[in-house]
């Protein structure tokens, strides 16, 4: 369930706040082929089953790259914030890749507000998405994300 502020301001003070967890997305070789497309890299290892199938993870995994970008995907289901006239995503800190993404298994986000301060014109907001794999006691990728909405 998307938590929601009324308006930039009504992100102050909110830092400890959990967001709760995205919907769940399954990871198919289709996607992973897409992004190997995108950004040119088709490492074995992302987009040759056959050969995946006797490497270290026992099928194609999808990039990290692939699983940091799904961070844009679950954010707007963690957090809306009415009355903007823009948001902007202003960057990243401390993305790790615990664990690798298998195709086929299923990801989601989860959220916490890690802190808010007011920026020129706006409020910056910084939201640790743990990207979890279904079933691993390891997340696939950990970031801290960084947002400035604009009234």
């Amino acid at each position: 369930m998307t938590t929601v502020f009324e308006n930039p301001a009504a992100l102050l003070g909110t830092e400890g706040t959990a967001l709760g967890c995205s919907d769940w997305l399954q990871i198919e070789q289709q996607r992973i082929d897409l992004f190997a497309e995108a950004t040119g890299d088709h490492q074995w290892i992302h987009v040759d089953p056959e050969r995946a199938a006797t490497g270290p993870f026992g099928k194609t995994i999808a990039h990290g790259y692939l699983t940091l970008s799904l961070a844009n995907l679950f954010l707007p289901q963690l957090l809306q914030v009415n009355k903007v006239s823009m948001g902007v995503n202003y960057g990243c800190d401390k993305v790790r890749f615990p664990a690798p993404v298998p195709v086929g298994s299923r990801v989601r986000g989860c959220g916490e507000i890690l802190a808010a301060e007011e920026v020129k014109g706006g409020v910056q907001v910084v939201v640790r998405v743990t990207i979890e794999v279904e079933g691993s006691d390891r997340p696939a990728c950990v970031i801290d994300t960084i947002s400035r909405f604009f009234p």
